[in-house]
């Protein structure tokens, strides 16, 4: 009997292309497209099983850079395109990138959808708060106040919250990270773990048209004291733990403690529960500056997925039956044109 080939795992650089990599110098792209590249080996996927699917925006070059399958499609549709691509080919390791512009605004209707049907993907959404690709306008994600070529005067709409929009879909997997975070990998791996729909922010540095809107937690070095790493099972600690998160019980809302001497539990510090919905809004909302930024799972809680119910769906319909597509077509009323 022969021995049978052990299947070779394979390395970041089975998963990049050799195409040159086109965004500004100093882009946050960069920084999140190695962190999938190097995470892709660790999922027990290979390349030929992998689909890459975008829309429009910057961050939507992305299959170009990967050694997968890929679609750059239309404004605003990856989702739709990613629906169609999994439910020809279930097997399929669908990925869908987008931007803030891209899937809230022209294409916030197929992200509700997409969501609330609960497809067995991972939807990447890089939120720089601007419109980068068409020179700096406001986006659905922009501070109030800023200021762009359709804002010259700063803008006056209330943001969206791009984890908040997911959870109202009807998202069961809502997380964070950001571009140049070690975290990422992790919340990569956590959201293909999931079964469904798994909606991931990413916050990422627009150098030209949003610089360091992100800085005050997100940077490099020196933010460390404004980020509130989830854990699920793990008290809601940051600041090197000497602050945590807790529950104010005559309000019902979340507030800010001090943790004395590393003793969490006196000072009513809440362990996350990633299955806890309601908590997962409290984050998603949680003002900065007041509070850290919630990064991480944030919410993750499975349901069965719209492609595997639109297989059994239709083994079921098929089941005894003989594909004839001419008898199909003859079925009903039928007119010869002579």
């Amino acid at each position: 009997m022969n021995d049978m080939t052990p299947i070779q795992k394979s390395s970041p650089k089975d998963w990049e292309t050799d195409q040159e990599v086109r965004w500004c110098p100093g882009c946050g792209d960069y920084a999140i497209l190695k962190a999938v590249q190097r995470t892709m080996p660790e999922l027990g996927r290979k390349p030929e099983d992998t689909v890459f699917i975008s829309g429009i925006g910057c961050s939507s070059r992305f299959p170009y850079y990967m050694e997968t399958y890929g679609f750059h499609t239309i404004h605003g549709r990856a989702p739709a395109v990613a629906t169609g691509v999994k439910l020809a080919n279930p097997d399929l390791d669908v990925w869908i990138i987008t931007g803030d512009g891209d899937a809230l605004s022209i294409g916030g209707n197929h992200t509700m959808h997409l969501l609330r049907r609960n497809l067995d993907c991972q939807i990447l959404l890089f939120n720089n708060e601007i419109y980068g690709l068409t020179k700096g306008q406001y986006s659905p994600t922009s501070r109030v106040g800023t200021k762009s070529p359709s804002t010259p005067f700063g803008s006056v709409d209330r943001p969206a919250t791009p984890c908040a929009f997911a959870l109202g879909s009807g998202a069961r997997f809502v997380a964070r990270g950001f571009d140049v975070s070690k975290h990422l990998p992790d919340v990569l791996k956590a959201a293909h773990a999931h079964k469904g729909a798994a909606f991931v922010e990413i916050f990422q540095n627009c150098i030209v048209y949003n610089k360091d809107v992100f800085e005050d937690f997100a940077a490099p070095k020196g933010a460390e004291a404004r980020q509130l790493w989830l854990q699920d099972g793990q008290p809601m600690l940051f600041d090197d733990g000497n602050k945590g998160i807790a529950m104010d019980m005559d309000t019902l809302t979340l507030k800010v403690v001090d943790v004395a001497n590393g003793d969490w539990q006196s000072a009513g510090v809440i362990v996350h529960n990633v299955k806890n919905r309601a908590l997962a809004h409290m984050l998603v909302e949680m003002p900065f500056g007041e509070f850290p930024m919630a990064l991480g799972v944030l919410y993750d809680d499975p349901r069965p997925t719209y492609d595997s119910a639109v297989v059994e769906q239709n083994a079921k319909l098929s089941e005894g039956k003989t594909p004839d597509l001419q008898a199909l077509i003859s079925k009903g009323q039928t007119w010869t044109v002579d």
